[in-house]
């Protein structure tokens, strides 16, 4: 199913915004699905004989793989349409697919620009204290100049965070923050989850400088975020006050990020979102001699480290039974650090699949000589806990 994988994206890359799926391989529980392009999200529509269920989701590559599983066996036709262009998918009785385009009046065309304004999660115009504080809103609730890249940045950050969120479908959340810093997207992230959301949020921002959480502290109250508190400490053994559902770790540095994930793993949390920093630990193990080229190079040494290492880290996560992602955070032209990986934790277990996922970074392990901090903690020292 690669080649369809592919095509998929390339539909949704192409702006398709109208999808319907039908022709139902077998009875089922739905007889149709429409997909419907709404500004930077898509809104889904399944329909029984009786009902009409909706969902939505911000994350194009989320619903390539929802598309790819419904043409799985479930739905034998799908019609795309945006652009002057008809999409088709077609799926035989033995599950063959073939993809076609061609250009069509039927299908939509191109937005009048005052259509196309890019909507997000916070808008301009709303007095958001910490984004006033930061500089990125005026104190009128306008994006400063300079700062537009920055309030693009935040609102990605929040789109990633809210399409996790949503599966979940509760009205709680508990949250540690590791390695928090200043914590501006800290605050943020509390202000969209509980202003926007309308969600009761009891959330922990840990870091290891004392003056920083004093500052943050005091923020809090001054912003009245109840549920936000701030701790001095260090990730590796903390414990956390509450039942976690989410862990956040933003540019924690090196193996402070595998602490993250394995705190994050042990206490069993929902929803994991890591962007890593300063990977130095496989850079400083890694050397192949059968792949000798990608370690002679200082420059691109460093990078495949930083790669595999978070590589890795993804498959060991799928290994603890995570459904795990590697998303682009920021554009490269703003930072190197532009990987962001999200988990949602699986209902269930799929022995084989997990085993798979474990041989894989095992390989990798293998021919560059490595032993990641993650793979220490969560396989080696803790072996009956997965």
């Amino acid at each position: 199913m690669e080649q369809t994988a592919a095509d998929i994206m390339r539909m949704l890359e192409m702006g398709c915004e109208r999808i319907v799926l039908s022709k139902p391989a077998k009875a089922g529980e739905y007889r149709r699905v429409n997909i419907l392009k709404k500004a930077d999200a898509y809104q889904i529509e399944k329909l029984t004989e009786k009902q009409a269920f909706h969902e939505h989701t911000a994350d194009r590559q989320v619903l390539a793989e929802r598309i790819l599983e419904w043409l799985n066996g479930t739905f034998r036709q799908l019609n795309g349409f945006g652009n002057g262009t008809e999409f088709i998918f077609l799926v035989s009785k033995k599950g063959k697919v073939t993809f076609q385009t061609k250009k069509t009046a039927l299908a939509p065309g191109t937005q009048d620009a005052h259509d196309r304004k890019k909507r997000y999660l916070l808008e301009e115009g709303e007095i958001i204290p910490p984004l006033v504080d930061m500089g990125v809103f005026t104190a009128e609730g306008k994006v400063a100049a300079s700062m537009y890249d920055k309030f693009r940045q935040i609102n990605r950050f929040l789109e990633i965070i809210d399409d996790a969120v949503r599966t979940l479908r509760t009205q709680r959340l508990n949250i540690i923050d590791f390695g928090c810093g200043k914590s501006y997207l800290t605050f943020v992230l509390y202000y969209y989850l509980t202003q926007k959301r309308r969600l009761k949020v009891q959330m922990v921002g840990l870091d290891l400088k004392a003056d920083v959480m004093e500052r943050c502290s005091r923020a809090a109250q001054q912003y009245g975020y109840e549920g936000l508190r701030f701790e001095i400490g260090d990730i590796n053994g903390y414990r956390a006050p509450f039942e976690v559902d989410m862990v956040v770790s933003l540019h924690a540095c090196d193996t402070a990020t595998d602490y993250a994930l394995y705190n994050a793993v042990e206490w069993g949390a929902k929803l994991i979102f890591s962007v890593p920093c300063c990977q130095h630990e496989l850079n400083g193990q890694m050397k192949s001699d059968t792949f000798s080229v990608m370690t002679r190079y200082g420059i691109i040494k460093e990078r495949f480290a930083a790669l595999a290492t978070d590589a890795i880290r993804a498959n060991l996560l799928e290994y603890c039974g995570y459904k795990t992602q590697v998303l682009e955070f920021v554009d490269l032209s703003h930072t190197p650090k532009n990987l962001l990986i999200r988990a949602v934790r699986r209902e269930g277990g799929d022995g084989a699949h997990r085993a798979k996922m474990l041989a894989e970074a095992r390989r990798m392990m293998e021919e560059f000589a490595l032993m990641p901090t993650l793979y220490r903690l969560a396989v080696e020292e803790n072996r009956s806990a997965f």
